[in-house]
């Protein structure tokens, strides 16, 4: 289950990469622009406002989120991204801090490429920092014994859930696709206490905090806060850096 409101805490933060993203499609006037995991639909507001003219098809497999979508006035859909087929006349398709949930993301990718018409943009955006501090200390925690028999079987993505730049750059050109991959880091500045235990808890701990009764969470965000705040020190002033580095790829169908 996803929590728009803890999502939205950082809505700054989490709008940069996406901004980032859509700002390299060069489309000037795309007949239909599918977001595809809409989240909240804040960031779908955008594109919008960047493309007045094109059909906005928005999408999210959470309920809630697509709840708070429409809330936002967009007008959402319940789909999953393995049943999304494109309409005849999608132009571009974003894709933003989604398919790092997808196991089979790169096959879709390839499907897609070969589904799109030719002159379409397919734009994605997933978080490279699975091999952080911020994600291996809850994946060391959850796998000690105590965590791992509440948890029964419930696990926190790997370090192979994503590819690097290179990777979709040579997964999306084999598709047919001209390319341009990158690799972005950025140094973000975490207001509060527990800073980066509050970042991760609205995205990434979420399949603990979906397994666990309220009491096992809090437990278990009490054991992970001081492991978190000793490899991200809180600064002086209260704040705290979290370095997140970002992998993006923006394809053109042949």
């Amino acid at each position: 289950m996803w929590d728009p409101g803890k999502y939205l805490d950082y809505a700054d933060l989490r709008a940069r990469p996406f901004h980032d993203l859509v700002s390299r499609i060069d489309a000037p006037a795309p007949r239909r622009v599918a977001d595809l995991g809409c989240g909240p639909g804040n960031l779908t507001v955008s594109l919008v406002e960047r493309w007045p003219g094109a059909t906005i098809e928005a999408s999210d497999n959470s309920a809630e989120m697509v709840e708070a979508a429409r809330s936002a006035g967009v007008d959402a859909q319940l789909l999953d991204v393995h049943d999304w087929v494109p309409a005849a006349d999608t132009d571009v398709v974003v894709t933003n801090a989604v398919l790092q949930w997808v196991p089979d993301h790169r096959e879709l990718l390839r499907r897609w490429a070969g589904e799109l018409a030719s002159g379409a943009w397919l734009a994605m955006q997933v978080p490279g920092n699975l091999a952080a501090p911020s994600h291996t200390i809850p994946r060391q925690l959850a796998a000690t014994a105590k965590w791992a028999a509440e948890l029964d079987g419930a696990t926190l993505r790997g370090e192979d859930a994503v590819d690097d730049a290179q990777g979709y750059a040579d997964l999306l050109a084999g598709a047919g696709c001209v390319v341009d991959a990158w690799e972005t880091t950025y140094i973000q500045r975490l207001t509060g206490p527990n800073a980066v235990l509050e970042w991760i808890t609205g995205t990434a701990l979420r399949p603990i905090r979906a397994a666990l009764p309220e009491d096992s969470w809090q437990r278990f965000r009490a054991e992970l806060a001081p492991l978190l705040d000793q490899a991200y020190p809180p600064r002086p002033d209260g704040t705290t850096w979290l370095p997140f580095r970002r992998v993006f790829a923006v394809a053109r169908v042949h």
